[in-house]
């Protein structure tokens, strides 16, 4: 007898193509990769099938987005930002 486990087949799961080529991801998928709506994902060609994979590229800048959301800047533009930190740092228009 051998003593090796059998192996387990992974799990599959099904999709519909709908006439204009869309699909439904199915949950268990979603959950997997961590996709929430308005997310993409990459369908990468490979030699023995597809690869499915969440699409991570976003903007460099997407992190920083509100940072300063905090500050009671008055006005838009630079003008109204250096004129926030004039006044934070104590500067009067004479300086």
């Amino acid at each position: 007898m051998s003593s090796r486990p059998k192996p387990v087949p992974a799990p599959s799961f099904l999709a519909k193509v709908t006439s204009k080529g869309q699909i439904t991801v199915p949950v268990e998928i979603r959950r997997f990769l961590g996709v929430k709506p308005g997310e993409h994902l990459r369908f990468e060609p490979r030699a023995d099938g597809i690869r499915l994979v969440r699409d991570t590229e976003e903007s460099v800048f997407e992190k920083w987005r509100g940072i300063g959301t905090g500050f009671p800047i008055k006005g838009d533009g630079p003008e109204a930002v250096v004129a926030f930190f004039r006044r934070a740092r104590g500067h009067d228009d004479l300086d």
